[in-house]
């Protein structure tokens, strides 16, 4: 069975969905950018420059494409404002390949290692133990044996909430008292799943930014003690980010990646927003990849991000 399915109809269909304020958003506001225009000039560039920084792509990725398209319109003397959708639509899935967030037809990386351990980042209220109670349903449903582990120590919420998506999931979950030391759990965790012939670990971390260094302080002790059982692990660090809060998530991503080693992120709460084109300025910023997306509240609404898909899903019937 492939793990996410994500080509399924009703993944598509949850894409769409889950988009649409986005969309709606973006090509009204390119509707206007264009509007009583018939030639693409150093005005539409502006209002088109206006549009995407609105949308929260960011100043420098919209920049980027904005000279990506001068110079098209230069080159292939592409002057009809009616092909300027045509135009974007490329130029996004060209940074979105160029910055290593290309399809993925199934999550083959849990394959690379096993137990497979993965380590959760991200501050709190974006949706992170949510997004692990996710990711655990999907795999369990695949066939996978996972183990949680709540290395959240610092609320007692994170720890239930956990715990209630580790019951409804069908996994294990290792878990300790209230302030107990984070990196001990993470270390209980990885030993039972390497003794429990586990295939998939996700390891639960605080969410807290007021004390920078003492994140990272408490990043890396998780990382050095999983290594001391695992040598290479944890094999993925990947970084949830909320989505609707534009740019607040670039500020996210850029304390996050200072602290640690972050390799894929997820971006929740897609559905709720109409600044889903933080997707592609902090891929293009940071140059990490957008690994998954969510959509809605069920587990089977996070989606693993397909460039292809999402571009598609997008400019659907607006070329």
């Amino acid at each position: 069975m492939a793990l996410f399915g994500f080509f399924s109809k009703e993944k598509k269909e949850s894409l769409d969905k889950g988009i649409e304020k986005t969309k709606e958003s973006l090509f009204r506001k390119l509707s206007r950018a264009v509007a009583g225009k018939s030639k693409v000039d150093a005005e539409v560039l502006d209002n088109l420059e206006e549009v995407l920084i609105s949308s929260d792509v960011g100043v420098e990725t919209t920049l980027k494409i904005i000279r990506r398209i001068e110079k098209r319109v230069a080159s292939d003397k592409i002057l009809n404002t009616g092909e300027l959708n045509v135009i974007l639509r490329e130029e996004i899935a060209a940074l979105l390949e160029e910055n290593h967030t290309g399809d993925l037809s199934d999550f083959a990386s849990i394959a690379t290692a096993k137990p497979y351990v993965m380590m959760i980042v991200g501050v709190n209220g974006v949706g992170k133990t949510t997004t692990i109670g996710k990711l655990a349903c999907q795999f369990k449903k695949a066939g996978k044996k996972v183990l949680l582990g709540a290395a959240d120590t610092f609320r007692a919420a994170a720890v239930d909430q956990l715990t209630v998506w580790a019951e409804r999931a069908g996994v294990d979950i290792v878990k300790q008292q209230m302030g107990a030391d984070p990196a001990a759990v993470a270390y209980d965790t990885v030993s039972s799943a390497k003794a429990g012939d586990a295939d998939v670990v996700i390891i639960d971390t605080a969410g807290r930014l007021h004390n920078k260094v003492n994140l990272m302080n408490e990043l890396t002790k998780i990382r050095n003690v999983m290594r001391k059982v695992i040598p290479d692990a944890p094999h993925e660090v990947l970084l949830v980010l909320d989505g609707s809060t534009g740019q607040n998530a670039f500020e996210q991503a850029r304390q996050f990646t200072r602290a640690t080693e972050v390799s894929a992120l997820a971006l929740t709460k897609l559905d709720g927003t109409a600044k889903g084109g933080v997707i592609l300025g902090i891929s293009d910023q940071f140059k990490i990849p957008v690994k998954y997306i969510g959509v809605g509240e069920k587990a089977e609404d996070l989606l693993i991000f397909h460039k292809s898909e999402f571009v598609d899903s997008l400019f659907k019937e607006n070329e």
